[in-house]
């Protein structure tokens, strides 16, 4: 198996997974290389077409699952994403895109695997066109749509709000934005199964629960044992700020067809009674 963006959060922890499960594993990465135990490292700019192609050539794997992700950089998001598939196309090997909810604009709230895109941000229009390069270029290959990626403490959530708490950053969590967050353990093993599956198309992996961004702040804080009240909070509609705020992916398709189970932030963050938005 070969990571593509490797040295991330996402892909440190499917790194991790892959070793338990006895599979031997590679990775790249862009500026600095991970855990030298964890994976044969190549160094690697998806922008370079002639580069990707090399990689792939080199490691020869049977599949590659691509966690990169270069925000609102169209050259990384979109135009890498196109030249990886391009290269597994060319090589006949397995591809599994992890895109986002970025992709859809909010309007229709519930979102499952037949709805198409509807990009209102720079980001999310950059992720549509790598889902259409990916299911166009490489008709075998899976492409997974997740949400926000939280677990072990080291998602920049759970980071943002231990330095809200502690009044190292500015800012507020908004009480309006609501996402189907997922822990980065069970999205990895999602991934992995997806992987090993040859299962070809859209799939949504997030978890069953949407709550609000300030909502998922009071239960990690909570759970670390913060004074959640230290919490700023705001509405994402009274500022100027780009992007959708009601965002839920309706996973429940994709669940049916996986034994990987998506535990949802009540279950993973520990249950705080029903102060979230109920799934409907």
């Amino acid at each position: 198996m070969l990571i593509i963006g490797g040295s991330g959060f996402l892909g440190t922890v499917l790194l991790r997974t892959a070793r338990a499960e006895g599979w031997e594993a590679a990775a790249t990465f862009h500026s600095r290389p991970g855990d030298p135990v964890a994976a044969a490292w190549h160094q690697l700019d998806v922008r370079d077409p002639a580069a990707v192609q090399a990689v792939l050539a080199s490691v020869a794997p049977c599949a590659v699952i691509d966690v990169t992700s270069g925000g609102a950089d169209w050259e990384v998001t979109a135009d890498g994403s196109v030249h990886i598939a391009l290269a597994t196309a060319k090589l006949g090997i397995r591809l599994v895109h992890v895109s986002s909810d970025a992709v859809f604009s909010g309007s229709r709230v519930h979102y499952d695997e037949t709805c198409a895109p509807d990009p209102i941000t720079p980001y999310g229009a950059a992720k549509a066109a790598a889902e259409t390069a990916v299911r166009l270029l490489c008709p075998d290959a899976a492409v997974a749509r997740t949400s926000l990626i939280i677990g072990n403490g080291r998602s920049e959530h759970e980071r943002l709000a231990h330095a809200l708490i502690a009044g190292t950053r500015k800012g507020v969590l908004f009480t309006d934005d609501v996402r189907c967050p997922v822990h980065v353990e069970d999205l990895a093993a999602a991934l992995w199964e997806l992987a090993r599956s040859g299962a070809a198309g859209l799939f949504h992996l997030a978890g069953p629960d949407a709550l609000s961004r300030h909502d998922l702040g009071v239960r990690i804080a909570r759970r670390d044992g913060l004074d959640a009240s230290r919490l700023p909070s705001g509405r994402r509609a009274d500022t100027r700020l780009p992007g959708p705020l009601d965002v839920r992916l309706d996973s429940r398709a994709t669940q049916r067809r996986l034994s990987t189970r998506l535990r949802g932030a009540r279950e993973f963050l520990g249950g705080l009674g029903d102060t979230g938005i109920k799934w409907v």
